[in-house]
């Protein structure tokens, strides 16, 4: 013969009713993953700010290198109407916009990771795209600042003109877009490489530094062999420079590309390309975790 079961008492429903109440309420109540982003991102710009060696080392890095090379070479470039100054100059302004997106955030999440700040943010309610929307607003804001910086350096010290047209700000824009976030999501990527946070300036620093000899940031593009200038090529760097030349300079200075021209289309496709193909490399590297910690 079953025995009845026991019905509940008011308090016990009372208790669940309340329990269950508050669980969807705090539910209800956490923010979005846009809007934690936005207060993430603002976390961001701040520790970047307070901590000076990476901040200053991150802005001064492209400044000092286009007052020393736009300095020492800046004689006249032939059949071109520009100097070696303003080719140092646009292409510096790429090599700026790599330095904030690439190098700042390969180093900053490996040494997050290598911190267990990574596996820490992993175990609160904080959805993972509030985390990448922050260091997309801090990389946004921080590439922002640092093209102003260059700009201003360039047109009042090495006779860098601005664009005078709507269509080449335009041009600008979309190759500033395209170009950060490219090299944002390959710093994401690579930031998985280093073993410990240690050696992640290491890491990091080495590949973009190669690049910037290699892309027409550091010696015109004109005098690079062309087995170096098609290694360049595959990768966005190389692409932002010729964009950002074509923006600055006159259609004259285009002889000195390797096309003999700044083949805007397929800037946008190579930059575009690799958008994809960094976020495919985030998707398939990320990790919140280092390898020892298995």
């Amino acid at each position: 013969m079953s025995t009845p079961a026991t019905p509940a008492t008011p308090a016990a429903t009372a208790t669940t009713a309340t329990g269950g109440g508050r669980a969807a309420a705090a539910a209800k109540a956490l923010p979005g993953a846009w809007t934690l982003g936005l207060s993430r991102g603002a976390l961001e710009i701040k520790q970047f700010v307070r901590q000076r060696d990476a901040m200053i080392f991150t802005f001064a890095f492209p400044i000092v290198f286009l007052a020393l090379f736009a300095s020492i070479f800046s004689e006249s470039v032939e059949n071109t109407g520009v100097t070696a100054s303003q080719l140092y100059a646009a292409g510096m302004v790429a090599a700026g916009i790599m330095s904030t997106s690439f190098q700042s955030l390969g180093i900053s999440i490996a040494v997050e990771r290598d911190e267990k700040v990574l596996r820490r943010l992993r175990g609160t309610p904080m959805p993972p795209a509030a985390y990448f929307l922050g260091k997309v607003w801090m990389v946004l804001a921080t590439g922002l600042a640092e093209t102003a910086i260059l700009l201003l350096v360039g047109s009042t010290l090495f006779d860098l003109d601005l664009p005078s047209s709507a269509a080449k700000w335009l041009t600008f824009g979309w190759i500033f877009a395209l170009g950060l976030t490219g090299c944002a999501l390959l710093g994401i990527a690579i930031s998985s490489l280093p073993r410990s946070g240690k050696s992640a300036s290491s890491v990091v620093v080495l590949p973009f530094l190669i690049l910037q000899f290699i892309s027409g940031v550091f010696i015109p593009v004109n005098t690079i062999p062309d087995w170096l200038l098609n290694i360049g090529a595959l990768f966005p760097l190389k692409w932002m420079c010729q964009g950002l030349r074509g923006v600055f300079l006159p259609e004259s200075a285009a002889v000195l590309e390797q096309a003999g021209g700044w083949e805007y289309g397929k800037v946008a496709l190579v930059l575009g390309a690799w958008v994809v193909g960094g976020l495919v490399l985030c998707l398939l590297t990320f990790k919140w975790k280092n390898r020892r910690d298995g």
